[in-house]
């Protein structure tokens, strides 16, 4: 279960109207008056969620004003298609990127307006470590609070497939899996599913990236949560941002239906965790008939070999190579090739859409 999670049922993400098409420009203005926004979490946030902007000339700089309450986050389409995290402006990109999307986040009252200036500076391009995406071992905990609504605004359902990490870097809009986790569990039992709220314990604790990028906690080391270390090391006092006692070490929570049926938990444990999102190579989106639906990952490629984990509906998965097997029929056609998206962990085409590039394996 969740433990004294800061964006807990109530919080939601509200998906503004698409503005008026505009012409490419590297200074623009959004108006967000008209846009709903629905508050909740402890401290009271609210988050809406702007259209996408193509600038004039590629950038990988971001400055923004706000007419009113909040903060404004950016990211950057990536060459490959993928976003680059969330980032608060003024931010720096880890790209050189010709589209920007914009969120604001507000903290009390409404904003009207903003304005945002994109740019051009000197700063390192990001090289992801490995084309799986970066990977940690960390303790997972039932998130439960089934009827509540996610930091993005979706309603959790009875046996629930999603996760939680405690950073709005890497929030996935609701319905979508832009940023998704390959979890593992001891058991070899796999799920692949979308980030959809923000926690447990902290809400600034991206601790998958380096200390250079990092939002806090710059000096633990790239991959331990401040929650682990506070409760291990009572770094921080054994407090989390918010000056609570932190109970359990937790860097992530698994909803319902993740860690009883995706991995097979039965209670609170060490989980290996792939931020797919810090990877490269060809991705896609797995797709059901189902809003809560998943999709066997099996042993080989075909549904006699064994089932070792699922992939739920709109998770993106990495494909490292294809291979022919059993046709199937899903809600991408019929087929019989087969991905395989982890040594031993197969899915089919069938269920899997977007992807481009995958070699023969």
């Amino acid at each position: 279960m969740r433990y004294l999670l800061p964006l807990v049922a109530g919080a939601a993400l509200t998906v503004g109207l698409a503005s008026p098409a505009q012409a490419a420009s590297n200074e623009w203005t959004a108006d967000v008056s008209g846009h709903a926004v629905t508050w909740g979490g402890s401290p009271r946030t609210g988050l809406i969620e702007l259209g996408s902007h193509r600038l004039a000339q590629p950038a990988n700089a971001v400055t923004a004003a706000v007419t009113g309450d909040g903060v404004v986050d950016v990211r950057g389409l990536r060459p490959d298609g993928q976003w680059t995290e969330w980032l608060e402006a003024p931010a720096t990109l880890p790209v050189t990127t010709s589209t920007i999307q914009t969120r604001v986040v507000l903290s009390s009252g409404k904003a009207s307006r903003v304005k945002l200036m994109a740019s051009r500076v000197a700063a390192s391009e990001d090289v992801s470590v490995a084309a799986a995406g970066r990977s940690y071992r960390v303790y997972a905990t039932r998130e439960g609070l089934v009827g509540g609504t996610t930091a993005n605004g979706h309603t959790i359902r009875s046996r629930d497939h999603f996760v939680a990490l405690p950073s709005r870097r890497g929030l996935a809009p609701n319905n979508s899996g832009s940023y998704s986790v390959q979890v593992c569990a001891s058991n070899g039992r796999c799920e692949w599913a979308p980030v959809w709220d923000v926690g447990p314990w902290n809400t600034k604790d991206d601790y998958w990236n380096p200390s250079s990028t990092r939002e806090m906690w710059k000096d633990l080391p790239q991959g331990k949560p401040e929650a682990q270390a506070a409760y291990q090391d009572n770094y921080n006092g054994g407090k989390d941002q918010f000056g609570r006692e932190v109970a359990n070490p937790a860097g992530i929570d698994l909803a319902d239906g993740t860690f009883w049926d995706g991995l097979k938990l039965t209670t609170n444990s060490w989980v290996t965790v792939t931020y797919l999102w810090t990877g490269s190579g060809p991705v896609g989106t797995v797709r059901t008939s189902a809003a809560n639906g998943t999709v066997n990952v099996r042993s080989g490629a075909n549904s006699s070999t064994s089932q070792v984990g699922l992939a739920a509906n709109y998770a993106q998965v990495r494909v490292t190579c294809q291979l022919t097997g059993e046709s199937v029929t899903g809600t991408q056609g019929t087929s019989n090739i087969w991905y395989r998206i982890a040594s031993g962990k197969h899915i089919a085409k069938a269920y899997v859409a977007g992807v481009s590039g995958a070699t023969s394996c």
